[in-house]
């Protein structure tokens, strides 16, 4: 009953992915929900692949959502300020979603480390794309600048991430026929990386109190 129900709610995924939701999702990815963009552009890509959705619009849409979900770190930041920011991360609604004040001051120190290509060079890197965008908007950097260098990351690693599931289309033959196994671990895993976060979110307050 368990795989039917994992079966069904893939499918129900690969059914609804259109542009409108590869940019919402990217949206939310980008911003404080850890929200694995790995799960959003490869199915869309594949999609691609088989002619239901243009690449280079998947690739479009992607990037754009990412942005959104930047700014919308970036003015939250920009208009509560660093008290209040460090106080929504200590609440536990913030800890759930893997935002603690301690993720807060690493990505602030390396926004101090590498200044304004940080908006750049943390979009590649894990634990920090989704919240560099906070100490850019606390420093109020530079709108213009700070569009350009999310942008340039964005791109670079949504291009990997589409080309990996275009490329994956070409093993499909390989891939159907495990294909009933990977839906059920791909949501497997999803239910392991949520329990995780529940996990991390008591640990954090318990070590705290």
């Amino acid at each position: 009953m368990i795989s039917e129900i994992f079966t069904s709610v893939a499918d129900w995924y690969m059914a609804h992915i259109n542009y409108g939701t590869i940019t919402l999702l990217m949206a939310i990815e980008s911003s404080f929900i850890p929200f694995p963009s790995e799960i959003i552009i490869p199915p869309a890509a594949w999609k691609a692949a088989q002619g239901d959705l243009n690449v280079w619009l998947v690739f479009l849409f992607s990037t754009l959502g990412a942005l959104i979900g930047a700014l919308f770190n970036y003015y939250i930041a920009l208009f509560v300020g660093r008290k209040i920011i460090y106080k929504l991360a200590d609440t536990r609604v913030a800890n759930l979603m893997l935002i603690t004040p301690a993720s807060i001051e690493k990505a602030e120190d390396y926004f101090r480390k590498y200044g304004n290509l940080s908006t750049f060079i943390g979009r590649l890197v894990p634990a920090v794309r989704q919240l560099i965008s906070i100490p850019a908007g606390l420093s109020k950097m530079r709108i213009p600048d700070f569009i350009l260098y999310t942008m340039l990351g964005a791109m670079i690693w949504n291009a990997i991430l589409t080309a990996l599931g275009y490329f994956l289309y070409t093993q499909k033959d390989l891939l159907e026929l495990y294909y009933h196994e990977l839906k059920i671990g791909f949501w497997i895993l999803g239910i392991l990386v949520v329990a995780y976060l529940v996990y991390k979110a008591f640990r954090y307050k318990r070590n705290k109190a």
